[in-house]
């Protein structure tokens, strides 16, 4: 079939892949940087003409040359607006701008709290949201939001851009699903949600099935759906039912393919769909490798010497329990909450004991998370452990036994990128009757090693149910709804 192009324009950067249509290996790569915030570490609000630049530049030396289509994914909380006529009537606002907090607990009361908010649209309002952002607008700059008359994402506006400007602005169910006005469950936008956020009606893109092209240049090259950068990794790594992805950032998430959208009453669950027409549910923690972190600067060391700390204590810290609640919490919803060390005895008052006490609380966190997914049913086989800390040896000694899974650490690539060629792969198949639109290419899974919980397992059990024991003793609100 020929070779197709991955585009991953992230909050930092381009990155392109090119990839054979048929085995997916990566013949040539480009990247470049862009502008993500300003000095003072404020949320920077970008021109979206920088991701154009930053495209043209990843792309230079002939590296698109013979490519037939090309997939686009981008930071999917992007928000460009635009007047009627499609200039932008602002920079887009990006990423998790803290700017709007209070914007957000404003949708959530205007709605009538969590639970409607969980029912109308699978999850409930965050500061990184588009619709949150809108919402920021209409009350920061009345004069931008009253110019507002249509609203894109990152990845969007970056396939509207590369069309030409057409008429038809497409998105997919990925992106969408990101917005906060537009649900898994039903297929379908909420105007009213956005006009509840913003002050009025605007035009929204249309939703593209998994396999639809969103159009093809006057040059003949086509272009996918596009969607957003977690369905765009999803897709890379080829993750399936039975299959969750814990992700190990400051903060944490817990995600799994599912066969249909999960509404969770008490907002824990963020219902996303996939690139493939699947859904992602998706659990957040506040506290991941922050916790680790934190530990690492109380004990002066940094986080390989955390580790092996860690490693010279033994399962249970030899006592100690860390609840790392160090930001409040949101799984569970514990937005006013510390941490909490206990056990300590003098015999447990040791550096080791408490670095490996910092792996086991963010790890049981996490598996909290993951509790939440596997309480509405999804199966869970195997878990993919993403982020530099999952090559920490702690990480990899201790997450089998406490997350209950075989751990799959891929190898480090550009999943994103490499998902998003394969959609290209997808369409361009699609297009010329060489695939279904059903299915994607079979593309070969990525590189990994595999960690099990083995003889382990029943340790890890017993790790949980002391960690368990004190989070329900000092929150005992904590999962009461479950």
């Amino acid at each position: 079939m020929g070779i197709v192009a991955g585009l991953d324009s992230s909050q930092e950067f381009t990155r392109i892949v090119v990839c054979d249509t048929d085995t997916g290996a990566v013949l040539r790569q480009g990247f470049a940087p862009h502008p993500t915030e300003s000095g003072d570490g404020k949320p920077s609000d970008i021109d979206p003409q920088a991701w154009l630049l930053s495209l043209g530049d990843a792309a230079g030396g002939g590296l698109l040359e013979g490519v037939r289509a090309i997939g686009v994914c981008a930071q999917q909380h992007a928000l460009v607006p635009l007047d009627g006529q499609g200039s932008s009537v602002r920079p887009a606002l990006v990423g998790g701008d803290k700017r709007a907090q209070s914007a957000a607990a404003d949708l959530v009361d205007r709605l009538g709290g969590r639970e409607a908010w969980a029912k109308a649209v699978g999850c409930v309002p965050q500061a990184a949201q588009p619709v949150t952002k809108l919402r920021w607008l209409a009350r920061a700059e009345p004069d931008s939001a009253q110019r507002t008359a249509s609203v894109m994402g990152a990845h969007d506006w970056l396939v509207w851009q590369l069309l030409g400007r057409p008429a038809q602005r497409t998105t997919d169910r990925g992106a969408a699903s990101s917005t906060g006005y537009w649900s898994a469950a039903t297929g379908a936008y909420r105007p009213d949600l956005v006009e509840l956020a913003l002050g009025h009606q605007v035009a929204l893109p249309d939703v593209l099935g998994p396999a639809e092209a969103a159009g093809t240049t006057p040059e003949g090259l086509l272009i996918s759906a596009g969607t957003g950068e977690t369905m765009a990794a999803a897709l890379g790594l080829g993750i399936g039912l039975g299959d969750a992805v814990v992700s190990l950032g400051a903060s944490g998430s817990v995600m799994a393919v599912h066969h249909e959208a999960l509404i969770d009453s008490r907002g824990m669950i963020t219902s996303l769909a996939d690139a493939t027409g699947m859904h992602l549910p998706v659990v957040h923690t506040l506290n991941a490798v922050r916790t680790l972190r934190g530990a690492a600067e109380l004990l002066g060391v940094d986080l390989e010497g955390l580790s092996a700390l860690a490693m010279k204590s033994t399962p249970g810290s030899h006592g100690l329990v860390l609840l790392p609640y160090l930001e409040g919490e949101r799984t569970p919803h514990l937005p006013h909450a510390a941490g909490t060390l206990t056990g300590l005895r003098r015999e447990s008052m040791k550096p080791e004991h408490l670095a490996r006490a910092a792996f086991e609380g963010m790890l049981c966190g996490l598996a909290d998370a993951l509790d939440v997914l596997r309480g509405r049913g999804v199966t869970v086989r195997r878990v993919f452990l993403l982020g530099a800390s999952a090559d920490l040896p702690a990480v990899q000694a201790a997450a089998p036994p406490l997350l209950g899974a075989p751990i799959v650490v891929p190898q480090p690539a550009d999943y994103a990128a490499i998902g998003a060629a394969r959609q290209a792969a997808w369409a361009l198949g699609a297009s010329n009757g060489s695939l279904t639109p059903n299915s994607p290419p079979q593309w070969p899974a990525p590189s990994m090693e595999v960690f099990e919980p083995g003889e382990e397992l029943p340790v890890g059990q017993a790790v949980r149910q002391q960690y368990t024991a004190v989070r329900d003793q000092v929150h005992p609100e904590a999962f009461s709804a479950s």
